[in-house]
């Protein structure tokens, strides 16, 4: 039986998929685990909360080990991607890696572990009812000076050239559209959805953090790209094809088939015009 979250997504059946698009975020990945471990005391404990497959995970865990290791925390409520990112981090070596099965919509991260030097938060949040709720919970987990770093927002990734010579142009503007009314649908269906009518470094304050900051990074596979490259976009595709589909004109869904069909001669999956492009935010502060 598909095991689904409070955001009704079947994670477990998206490993696959989401193995690959940590497979190309892995570089910059590693630059932000440098840049967030670097401030920490000693030995310290990192949270990974929503850890997915391990995409931040093994990041973290390579900058733990580059500086003497530490303690990483892993947690997720879908044991399928539990599984991967605790494999993963533990064929590392030099730290310990305690997994955690748990829904933070319901259960304190306070009590998963040792109070936290970094909690890293990744895309999470917005799935859980409550947003400042957990953003609050996080914060507790907190050891004094520790620090939360919330990765949401940022820019909507992009794949596709804007006249791709099926359908009309602009078809990747369009299907970011569908996609933000699919956000706040699937935000709605939450049981207890509570919304967050701010931006996220007033969460951040309202959660009683300080030294509020924030940076961006950019994922960057131009084109023409690596097979890899093409199997994501092939994938994220058909995945935003399912979520917003009914959202778009009936030309737009004809243009959709012919690009996610492996026998048409515009399948997007040969072409040498795809890319990936994606800017993704993160929103620190500091536990006094």
């Amino acid at each position: 039986m598909a095991q689904h979250t409070h955001d009704g997504i079947d994670w477990a059946a998206r490993v696959a998929a989401a193995r690959r698009t940590a497979e190309l975020e892995a570089e910059a990945l590693r630059v932000v685990a440098r840049r967030l471990v670097r401030p920490l005391p000693d030995n310290p404990t990192v949270y990974d909360v929503g850890c997915g497959v391990g995409a931040m995970s093994v990041p973290l865990a390579e900058a733990l080990a580059a500086r003497g290791g530490g303690t990483l925390v892993l947690v997720d409520a879908v044991p399928e991607v539990l599984d991967a990112a605790t494999s993963a981090a533990r064929s590392l070596g030099a730290l310990t890696v305690k997994p955690v099965l748990a829904d933070l919509a319901s259960e304190d991260p306070a009590g998963f572990g040792k109070p936290a030097d970094l909690v890293w938060a990744s895309r999470v949040v917005h799935h859980l009812p409550d947003q400042l709720k957990a953003v609050k919970r996080l914060v507790g987990a907190l050891a004094p000076g520790g620090w939360l770093a919330l990765a949401e927002g940022g820019l909507e990734g992009r794949m596709l050239p804007w006249d791709l010579g099926v359908g009309e142009p602009g078809l990747q503007d369009r299907l970011a559209a569908a996609r933000a009314e699919w956000f706040c649908t699937m935000r709605e269906g939450i049981p207890g959805a509570v919304q967050l009518p701010v931006g996220w470094n007033v969460a951040l304050g309202d959660a009683g953090l300080g030294e509020i900051s924030a940076f961006s990074f950019v994922i960057d596979h131009p084109a023409p790209a690596k097979q890899v490259v093409r199997d994501w976009a092939v994938e994220r595709l058909g995945w935003l094809a399912e979520v917003c589909g009914p959202r778009l004109h009936a030309s737009d869904r004809a243009a959709l088939r012919r690009l996610l069909n492996p026998r048409d001669s515009e399948f997007l999956g040969a072409r040498d015009d795809v890319f990936m492009l994606m800017t993704d935010t993160v929103h620190m502060g500091r536990k006094p």
